[in-house]
């Protein structure tokens, strides 16, 4: 065995000496390529705003099956994360890596990456949001965990939460084998798996009606068609009644947002779809005390309506109705939670905007 005095003796030796300064060389020409490639490898993957309008013509952008102009109130607002598209009439925006948002690559998309989204789009504004000009955050499948998670944590900024089928509290049981396998990390290279999605997304967006309402899967590309009239049929804006919530729009997305599969796929893995019930709880016990108090102090922190809106869809094969109801009543409090039922499937925002329009109304003015 060598002890520590012999180990010191032999670093003296020439033949060790000339080893030790080949090694150095080695590791710093490895921590130098290292370095270069870091700080090569690109950060952000810009949107569609930057790679394919320039190059059309007005005619052409007005064709797009997503146009720019489709929502009123667009404006970008420049970040260390990206461009991020935000339509203030509401505000609602674009998610990372959607529409005409960038992709930040080298961050997860989480919670924590979702709520700065929320933020920029805040902060950005010449609009008063915050301090006694509260808002009303409405959330929608993703978006609806994303609310709750942005709701756990800032709470004094909102002034009532309403979900339409949101995400968060999806069971496990209900997450198909492949949806696990295409977006775990590790067991095959990301580009086979980026490549395995790119075609599963082209595939759904082509999809029949009767085909996509057959597909069980919580983390689906597509909202789920029921009978009749489907989401292609439905108008987007009164504006532009010749822009329809079409599969195509997805499909664009695929061909010309480089970083649309990316951000999706890091959406599925890091995002608030199940296991979220910690910040569930938290907006339930803010919730609690708001119901059980009636100082100022109280009502100026938040969550003024005392209850969570809850819109479902009976024939949700996304979001499961019943298991819905149970979750988060556990998680909220039954005295915290409102819950509406709309007869159509994942879909319900979409094809029923009117009846879940009156049902947030009706929640706004009775609350």
């Amino acid at each position: 065995m060598l002890d520590v005095e012999s180990f010191v003796h032999s670093l003296h030796q020439p033949r060790v000496q000339a080893s030790l300064a080949v090694l150095a060389v080695g590791l710093t020409l490895v921590l130098r390529s290292q370095s270069s490639r870091l700080s090569q490898e690109q950060k952000v993957i810009p949107s569609p705003r930057l790679t394919l309008l320039p190059r059309l013509s007005d005619a052409e952008t007005a064709d797009l099956p997503y146009p720019p102009d489709v929502l009123p109130g667009a404006r970008d607002v420049s970040s260390p994360y990206g461009s991020l598209r935000v339509y203030e009439w509401g505000p609602e925006e674009d998610l990372w890596g959607r529409g005409y948002s960038d992709t930040p690559c080298s961050l997860p998309h989480d919670t924590r990456l979702f709520a700065t989204a929320v933020l920029l789009a805040l902060t950005s504004s010449s609009l008063s949001w915050t301090g006694t000009s509260t808002f009303s955050l409405v959330g929608y499948s993703l978006g609806g965990g994303i609310a709750v998670s942005f709701t756990s944590y800032f709470p004094r900024l909102v002034k009532s939460l309403v979900l339409l089928a949101p995400s968060g509290l999806v069971r496990p049981k209900n997450i198909s084998a492949t949806s696990w396998l295409l977006y775990s990390t590790g067991f095959a290279p990301e580009s086979l798996l980026i490549w395995m999605v790119r075609s599963r997304l082209s595939s759904s967006s082509s999809a029949t009606p009767k085909s996509a309402a057959a597909e069980h899967d919580p983390v689906g590309e597509l909202p789920k068609l029921d009978e009749g009239r489907g989401v292609d049929q439905t108008i987007l804006s009164r504006s532009r009644p010749g822009v329809t919530a079409t599969a195509a729009a997805v499909a664009w997305q695929v061909n010309y947002h480089k970083g649309f599969v990316k951000s999706f796929m890091s959406s599925v893995r890091y995002g608030p779809i199940s296991n979220q019930h910690d910040d569930w709880r938290k907006v339930g016990k803010k919730l609690a005390a708001q119901n059980v108090n009636s100082d100022e102090k109280y009502a100026a922190a938040g969550l003024q309506n005392g209850k969570v809106l809850i819109i479902s869809g009976e024939k949700d094969l996304v979001i499961i109705k019943n298991e819905l109801m149970e979750d988060a009543t556990e998680v909220l409090g039954a005295n915290n939670v409102r819950f509406q039922i709309c007869d159509v499937g994942h879909e319900l925002p979409i094809t029923k905007s009117k009846e879940v329009v009156k049902h947030i109304w009706g929640f706004w003015e009775t609350s």
